[in-house]
């Protein structure tokens, strides 16, 4: 047996990509995992680390074998028929597969296959050294790296995302000679750029990695490394008396930007706070990354925390530094604001029209009069102030015309609410400006008030019947309109809203408004010297993007842990109130858990192939159950049954009490069992036999009122 020991791989380069070093890290991990194991050598995944920093790529993985292991290998030659000619001796194909593999032709053996007999020469060839190896499996695993522009530097005709300079390979604590990426492996890593006296940093061995680096000032462990920054983020604000609004995306980039974190508590004018925090915030944020620092209310205070990559002897510099910087980016903001302000949301109205939305469906203006004839109806069935909701709905996207959400694209909507009230407008109109956007992205809420739900129900209804209509669908991984992400959005609202609407007419209204502008602006091309558009194929646009909308649940719910088979019974009903979806789903999801719910499960799914098999000889269930013609008394417990249990569930089924009358059905299952025991349902009268089917076809219509539970799967 090979002995193990730790290696270690540490490429140095200039300052990578922050966004994509995660990436970058990770692939380089598995890459070198996935290389090692396709060769034969044992890696346990498990201890194999990324490690990583803005100026190397790392990997250690705790235990690998110094040698490859021996390998089998196996060569097929020519078929034994062709082996030997008519006088049985040895053909050239056969002498020459010999001499290839360096053995007599006694020493070759023979396989059978269902295409004959053939050659073959086994042998066993030596395993090599891992260290042999390793330059070829760094070099393969930095050759796949999702790098889309790699770059060359220099004389140099390698590429790579940034240049390289320097190329550690250990196992246990020996250096692995070879080159990769024209660079000749060492020892000898690098400390922190300006912390670490530029003195080349020794790696005695691969498992003392980590702390020879830390010794250098550099933290190589991202997981400790950003944990470090999160602790002295936290730490410096509850010195400045609020605490730090730490978003683990801003966490997850700056711990990409530094090797040795230091905050650095710094303020900014508190004339500045008068601007909306958010566009302060995303400023900081976004184009700074520093930390915001909030009050115990949640408000941002005029205080904010930058991390430096260094311990700085004069940390008052950098802190006048990132002050310096921040302040003409605020600036702006509040120039933008003011300006703002003097322009009423109404007037940008007129400018909206000559915004295009998408060639086909007009402007930007014809999508607010579109969604405002949605928000009027939806509102008006919801119990919503109609004339507010298309009120919003006109206003909903004229915040797209301001300097503000010019500058910063990701504050539109949340721009709006600021103006609305600013402006004096309803404070449900002003909410519903921002809220309907929502849910942004994943996880994120959907919105808060009853007018911001139904600004959002039309507003992503529009959006998705309109390009469905022009054929834009999502095709494959492609969603370039993220008609994914608004379906999700627009079956949240509606469920966790507990809003009580039949979607699959929405759907047709929206289509209708969305193909009455597609005609009127195809007449108006056309009109104006444009060739006709050929006719597209007929679709039921409506019903396919009914079912879109259902594909989205499907994982919305199974990302909750609830079954696939339980969406199913509910769905073979179509619903097309995504309320009452919801509440059959967790009926289901209750009867499942049920100790009756497999056997009955089972009966209604014998129950269909008896109807249906009956079907096919003609015979079909009586309109009505019989009782003078009961001959049995299993027959009579489960028709009497039926009648009371089922009268007991159909008035819980009144109330909305699915998990209620699925519980009544459920005490149905004794009758069930005893009847299927005991009678014969194909009875040689055909008045009997239609109506024990009648009484069978009854206790499937009863639990159809819900969901078909023949559809579930065994646990």
């Amino acid at each position: 047996m090979s002995l193990s020991f730790p290696l270690l791989v540490e490429l140095g380069t200039e300052e990578l990509p922050p966004k994509a070093l995660d990436e970058l890290a990770l692939a380089f991990r598995d890459g070198v995992v996935d290389g090692l194991v396709r060769r034969g050598i044992a890696v346990d995944a498990t201890t194999a680390r990324a490690l990583w920093t803005p100026r190397r790529l790392a990997v250690q993985i705790g235990a690998v074998p110094a040698q490859q292991p021996d390998q089998a290998v196996e060569r097929r030659g020519p078929a034994v028929a062709a082996g030997f000619d008519g006088a049985g001796k040895p053909t050239r194909a056969l002498v020459g597969f010999a001499q290839s593999c360096g053995v007599d032709i006694a020493a070759l053996a023979r396989v059978a296959t269902d295409k004959g007999e053939w050659f073959v020469h086994r042998a066993i060839r030596r395993g090599e050294p891992t260290a042999t190896l390793l330059p070829l499996v760094v070099a393969e695993a930095l050759q796949a790296l999702p790098v889309p522009r790699p770059m060359r530097w220099g004389d140099r005709e390698v590429a790579f995302v940034r240049p390289v300079h320097w190329l550690v390979m250990l196992l246990g604590d020996k250096v692995v000679e070879g080159e990769v990426l024209g660079l000749r492996s060492d020892r000898m890593s690098r400390g922190h750029r300006f912390m670490g006296n530029g003195k080349p940093v020794w790696i005695s061995t691969a498992d003392g990695y980590v702390d020879a680096l830390r010794a250098a000032n550099v933290v190589v462990d991202p997981v400790e490394r950003r944990a470090l920054i999160e602790r002295a983020v936290e730490a410096t604000a509850d010195d400045l008396g609020g605490r730090a609004r730490a978003t683990p995306a801003l966490l997850d980039e700056v711990k990409n930007l530094v090797e040795w974190p230091a905050p650095i508590a710094c303020a900014f004018d508190r004339e500045f706070l008068r601007v909306p925090q958010e566009a302060l915030v995303m400023t900081m944020e976004t184009n700074q990354k520093f930390f915001p620092v909030l009050d115990a209310e949640g408000r941002l205070t005029e205080r904010f925390i930058g991390i430096a990559n260094i311990e700085s002897r004069n940390p008052g510099e950098v802190r006048r530094g990132y002050e310096r910087v921040i302040r003409p980016r605020f600036a702006d903001a509040a120039f933008f604001f003011d300006d703002d302000l003097k322009t009423p949301l109404t007037a940008h109205q007129e400018a909206l029209r000559k915004v295009t939305y998408q060639q086909r469906l007009g402007s930007i203006w014809d999508k607010c009069c579109r969604v405002a004839e949605l928000a009027r109806v939806i509102a008006n069935r919801t119990g919503v102030d109609g004339a507010l909701a298309t009120k919003a709905a006109a206003l909903s996207k004229c915040d797209l015309m301001t300097r503000m959400v010019g500058e910063f694209p990701e504050l539109q909507g949340t721009m709006g609410r600021h103006y609305a009230v600013a402006q004096g407008l309803e404070t449900a109109v002003a909410a519903a400006l921002d809220e309907h956007y929502r849910p942004r992205f994943a996880g994120d809420a959907i919105a808060g008030t009853p007018l911001g739900r139904v600004l959002a129900i039309a507003d992503k209804l529009d959006t998705l019947a309109g390009l469905f209509a022009i054929g834009n669908r999502p095709t494959g991984n492609k969603d370039p309109f993220s008609l994914r992400r608004a379906a999700l959005g627009l079956a949240r609202t509606l469920i966790e809203g507990e809003l009580t609407l039949d979607l699959a007419a929405q759907i047709s209204e929206a289509f209708d408004l969305a193909r009455k502008d597609i005609e009127r602006i195809e007449r108006e091309r056309v009109a104006g010297g444009g060739k006709p558009d050929p006719a597209a194929p007929a679709r039921d646009d409506a019903a396919d993007l009914l079912a879109f909308v259902f594909d989205r649940l499907r994982g919305y719910y199974a990302d909750q842990g609830i079954r696939g088979d339980a969406f199913d019974a509910v769905l073979a009903l179509r619903p097309t109130d995504l309320t009452d979806f919801d509440r059959r789903l967790r009926a289901v999801v209750a009867f499942v858990a049920l100790p009756e719910s497999q056997a009955l499960a089972a009966a209604n799914k014998r129950i269909v192939n008896i109807l249906r098999q009956a079907a096919e000889k003609g015979d079909r269930p009586a309109p009505n159950i019989d009782a003078t013609a009961l001959e049995m008394p299993e027959e009579r417990a489960l028709a009497a049954a039926l009648s009371f249990q089922g009268d007991l569930a159909a008035q819980k089924l009144r109330s909305g009490d699915y998990v209620g009358a699925l519980r009544q059905l459920a005490t149905l299952r004794p009758a069930v069992d005893a009847f299927f025991d005991k009678v014969m349902v194909m009875a040689e009268d055909p008045d009997i036999r239609h109506n024990r089917l009648a009484v069978l076809d009854d206790l499937r219509r009863r639990f159809l009122l819900i969901a078909d539970i023949g559809l579930l799967q065994p646990a």
